[in-house]
């Protein structure tokens, strides 16, 4: 057994008898070793930097958010450019500058144009539906029922929720009760807002200590935290604490302080994905972490991931400024199937 085997395999014996786990050696991948995984090929190659949002619509098609922020590029099946939003369709409706967006199950997006102070939305075929102000949006999940959740600079809650008509409908999420920022800049930043067609709402706080994410319903009912201590990507060996999440860095520690880079979730399992410098973590559906990959090129660059979309058989994950790569899924789920 090699050097680093040896002590990735330690290493997860003493995982598993901090949280009172019976060890065995088949266990060390999971829960401590991070498996360096690389991209099958880059994908979307017409996307420039900057992209913050990657969303699958109907019939295969995928919807990219990238530099410049004032139009939402639409891909086909074989990855090649078929259309944008704002279009023609549109009459003159423009993004000024999206900060986010998101897709319902009719194919409506939902676009956070920070730049309008307003929140857009088109059909699929790109006319305008509704603007809807609100000041500074800056993350955004598409709801049932004509609703939408949002975070802003300049609210009073963490997350609010309205209605095509432009009424507030409610707000949750107390900022007395948010993890505190590290700093004044880290305060400007926004927390990011993720969602699932189940209706959950991720709430990942950025600028924080320790990157936190919190799972709410619609209704603002929280039903999990996740905190990542923040020393397994920055810190010595020595202190380390053991918590419900816990998260094993294997070579070289990171001297940036971690954060929050994108999530995503399995639609078909509920089950979360985060990326967090280099790392993408898997966790099951009730918030725990099942295993950590460190992502890479095909030729080996390192990839901090910015935006995630996780597909039954593969994983997208996009990085500024090299763009969007495509992964074949580490945890090797198969397809969930619908025939009875």
């Amino acid at each position: 057994m090699s050097l680093r085997a040896k002590f990735a395999a330690r290493s997860a014996a003493l995982v598993a008898a901090a949280v009172g786990l019976q060890f065995s050696p088949a266990m060390a991948q999971e829960q401590g070793f991070v498996q360096p995984i690389q991209a099958r090929a880059r994908v979307f190659r017409e996307t420039g930097p900057g992209v913050t949002s990657i969303k699958r619509g109907a019939a295969g098609l995928h919807y990219v958010l990238a530099t410049p922020a004032n139009v939402i590029t639409i891909y086909g099946a074989d990855d090649k450019r078929v259309g944008q939003i704002p279009n023609a369709n549109s009459h003159g409706a423009k993004i000024i500058f999206a900060q986010d967006f998101d897709i319902d199950a009719s194919g409506r997006l939902f676009v956070a144009d920070r730049g309008a102070d307003a929140v857009k939305v088109f059909k699929a075929d790109g006319s305008l539906e509704a603007t809807i102000a609100v000041p500074a949006p800056s993350s955004i999940v598409a709801l049932s029922g004509d609703e939408f959740a949002v975070t802003s600079l300049r609210s009073d809650r963490l997350v609010s929720v309205y209605g095509l008509k432009g009424k507030l409908i409610r707000g949750f999420g107390n900022p007395e009760g948010a993890p505190e920022p590290e700093s004044t800049a880290a305060a400007l930043n926004p927390s990011r807002l993720f969602g699932d067609p189940a209706g959950h709402i991720f709430l990942a706080f950025t600028g924080t200590p320790d990157p936190v994410i919190r799972r709410y319903d619609r209704f603002g009912f929280a039903s999990y935290e996740i905190t990542l201590p923040s020393e397994w990507f920055t810190g010595p060996a020595e202190g380390r604490r053991w918590d419900s999440v816990t998260i094993e860095k294997g070579g070289e520690v990171s001297k940036e302080k971690p954060d929050i880079g994108a999530l995503a979730v399995d639609t078909e399992r509920e089950q979360l994905w985060a990326a967090v410098a280099d790392e993408l973590i898997w966790f099951d559906k009730d918030g725990n972490r099942r295993a950590s990959y460190r992502t890479a090129t095909p030729e080996g660059a390192r990839i901090e991931g910015h935006a995630i979309l996780v597909e039954p058989n593969r994983i997208l994950i996009a990085a500024d400024p090299i763009g969007v790569f495509e992964f074949a899924r580490p945890d090797g789920m198969e397809p969930v199937s619908t025939q009875h």
